[in-house]
Formats: C-alpha cells, structure tokens, sequence
C-alpha cells in the first residue's frame, strides 16, 4: 500500500527516480501530512526541496485551504517582518495603509518558508511566538492576533554551525525540527540522474519539435560518476544545451564532457571547507575575503615566476645588450660564459613583484577585499544584485546589506 501511495504522488508531482532515500523522503512527507506537526526540509540547493510542503498541504486536511511560499532570502531584512506579520498604517515611512502578512492570509491553510536560515534574529523571535502559541502582533500595533497554520520550512544552511555562530536560535531550530526530511543531493541517486536527463531530454524534445538526444553507455557512466554541485537544476540545463546544440543525437562521453564544467577542489584551507565537500563553497562571508586573498597570491606568485624564467632565459646573452633587446640577437657559441647585466629598472620590477604579496596583506583590510569581491561580483552582472549573489553564494538580503555597509553605488 506504501509503495501505490508513494507511485501516486510521485506522478502527481512529476517526481522522476527509484533513489531509496528519495522514496523515504516522499514517505515520511506522506505520513506527516495528515497531523499539525512542523516539518524541516534540508537538502543542498537545487535538489528540489520546493516539491515537499507541496506533497505534504495537498495530502492534509488543509488542502482547500491557502498555500503559501515564502522565500526568506529574497526579502529585504527592513521589510520581512511586514511581509510575514502584517503592519498597520503610519507603522513606518511608507505604510500608507495596513497591511495583512502572509500568517494572517494563509490562516487555516499552510505556510512554506524556504531558505529559513536566512531569517534575522528578531523575526525568529517573532516566528518562534507563531510555532509555541499561534499568536504574533503586526508591525506597529499592540494588538496580539491568532493564527492557524501549518509551517513547512527548508534550508540548505547547516543550522546546528548556524547555531554555533550565533545567526539561529536554538530553541526555534528545535522547534522547526519536529520532523525532519532530508533531500538527498543528485550525486548520491545513481541511476536516477540518467532517468532524469532522459526525462528533460524527451520534454526538451517535444518543446522544440527536435529528435530527442540518447546516451551511449560511457556517457551514462560520466553522468553518473560527476558531482553536479548544481544538482537537478545543473543537470536540467545540460540536457537543455545538449538538446538544443548538438546535431548528433547519440551523445558520447566526448561530447558529453564538452557541457559538464571540469571539477575543481578548493584552494581554501581545510579549516573554511565544508565537511562531506571537496567543491570550493561560500557559506560564509569570511571564506569569500580567503578565496579573494589566494587568488590574488596566485597571480603575483605566478607573475613572479614568468619574470625569473625571463632572467634565466637570458643569462647567456652578450654584455650590456639591454633585456628586451636580447632575444633578437643570434647565440654565439663561446668557452667564456658573459655575464648578463640587468637593467637597474629590471631588477626595480622584480623587487616590486617579490614584495607585493606582503604589501597587499598589509595594505588591504577583509572589509576592503569583501567589498572589492561585491564591486566586481556586480560589474560583472551589470548591477544586477540577484545574479551577483548568486555567483557570491550569499542572499539577496545579505548582499543588500552588504551594499548599504560599504555605501557601494
């Protein structure tokens, strides 16, 4: 009986794949829908954490009631609390008039919080009033309300180091984890990422009226054994491309490897890595100050080596023939070795290079690298905040702050 009610929400919801912890996540989804309890859902980003409050609101007793998802990332930190609670009029400069938040329109129905990590202190003081006695007070007022809803929250924070670096409570962590569902990553399905491409590969096919792509043996095999740091999303776009640039349809691992981005470890030190993960990651601001600082060590480290293979090129070239001249000349064989005399400019340059990693440590402080990476984080994207985030691997909210921090234009 599991099995047909698992085989039925899964083609309700177009949910492709045989992974055993996948089947356990749908399950415990299932049998938890039918109580009041509060549900955590933990997976990396990308997995497909959206599709669970869905299953869970849809197979309760509130189904006919309001369904709400909130993403808590992508809201200001100066406005959450009105977007959630609600604000009555001349609360602050803009509140022309009052406001319903989201747990007073979804009364009687069910709340999805996603990316809940992200949630500033105060407003978990808020939330965690809602989860304990139903009750919550608008921006402004002093009047308490009442609300009846079921709270489905996700994150792909790891909230005990949350918790441990002081950016979530504790109690309310305990309080959202009344049952916890965890989404396993693309990397850890096996043969279900090929079920997948098949399945975007055939949608992909119908949407453009194109025949759709096949893999040989060793490009399931390549599928299979990659990282996908991107998950379901990364492996969507893959097809995507695949479907759309290739003229033959039969896929290899050679023209497979061509759209899969090489897999890199990260040059962060181990104790900014996260655990279970060789890929470069920036959960936290600090790490993206550390991976400014190494890149920037590692050109001058490598301009340095450039100038000393130039010196040493030349180490048999004529007396007093200035070094950029000194390629153009023939090489005379001779029993006496000349010795090269470098330009005082030459070696100014190399003096510079030698001390430069020193003078930047120095002379740059992590706020100035930090706002450095935002600057140009947002140049390349044209000022676009939502895609410089995401390159930073931050929230929206945080880059926001981050903007106001340092006055950036």
């Amino acid at each position: 009986m599991e099995k047909i009610e698992i085989q039925r929400v899964k083609q309700q919801f177009g949910i492709i794949g045989n992974d055993a912890e996948l089947l356990r996540a749908i399950d415990t989804a299932i049998q938890v829908a039918h109580t009041d309890l509060t549900v955590l859902i933990t997976g990396e980003s990308g997995v497909g954490k959206e599709f669970f409050p869905q299953i869970i609101h849809t197979n309760s007793v509130r189904k006919h009631g309001k369904y709400f998802a909130v993403n808590c990332g992508a809201i200001p930190e100066g406005t959450i609390d009105s977007e959630l609670f609600g604000h009555v009029k001349g609360a602050f400069t803009d509140a022309v008039s009052e406001r319903k938040g989201y747990f007073s329109e979804a009364d009687g129905g069910t709340i999805f919080l996603d990316e809940v990590g992200e949630l500033p202190l105060s407003t978990q003081a808020r939330l965690l009033r809602v989860l304990e006695n139903g009750e919550f007070i608008r921006v402004g007022s002093s009047k308490v309300e009442k609300t009846n809803v079921r709270i489905v929250c996700a994150t792909n924070v790891n909230l005990p180091e949350a918790i441990s670096e002081g950016r979530f409570r504790e109690d309310l962590y305990y309080r959202l984890n009344t049952v916890p569902i965890k989404i396993p990553a693309l990397r850890k399905r096996g043969e279900d990422i090929v079920l997948l491409f098949k399945k975007f590969a055939m949608d992909f096919s119908v949407k453009y009226n194109i025949p759709k792509v096949q893999l040989d043996e060793q490009a399931k095999q390549m599928l299979m054994n990659y990282s996908w740091p991107g998950n379901i999303r990364q492996l969507k776009n893959v097809a995507e491309q695949i479907s759309i640039l290739e003229l033959n349809r039969e896929v290899s691992a050679e023209t497979m490897k061509r759209y899969l981005p090489e897999q890199s470890k990260s040059n962060l030190p181990t104790l900014f890595a996260r655990k279970g993960s060789a890929d470069k990651t920036f959960e936290s601001e600090r790490e993206i100050l550390y991976s400014v600082l190494f890149d920037m060590r590692r050109d001058i480290t490598e301009l340095r080596s450039q100038v000393q293979k130039l010196m040493s090129g030349h180490s048999h070239s004529n007396d007093n023939i200035p070094l950029y001249q000194a390629q153009e000349l023939p090489v005379v064989q001779s029993a006496v070795q000349p010795t090269l005399h470098i330009p005082p400019q030459v070696h100014e340059v190399e003096h510079s290079i030698i001390d430069s990693s020193e003078y930047i440590e120095e002379a740059m402080t992590l706020e100035d690298l930090e706002k450095r990476a935002i600057v140009q984080a947002l140049e390349r994207h044209r000022g676009k905040r939502r895609d410089a985030a995401k390159e930073l691997e931050i929230s929206e909210r945080t880059l926001y702050r981050k903007i106001k921090e340092y006055g950036i234009d």
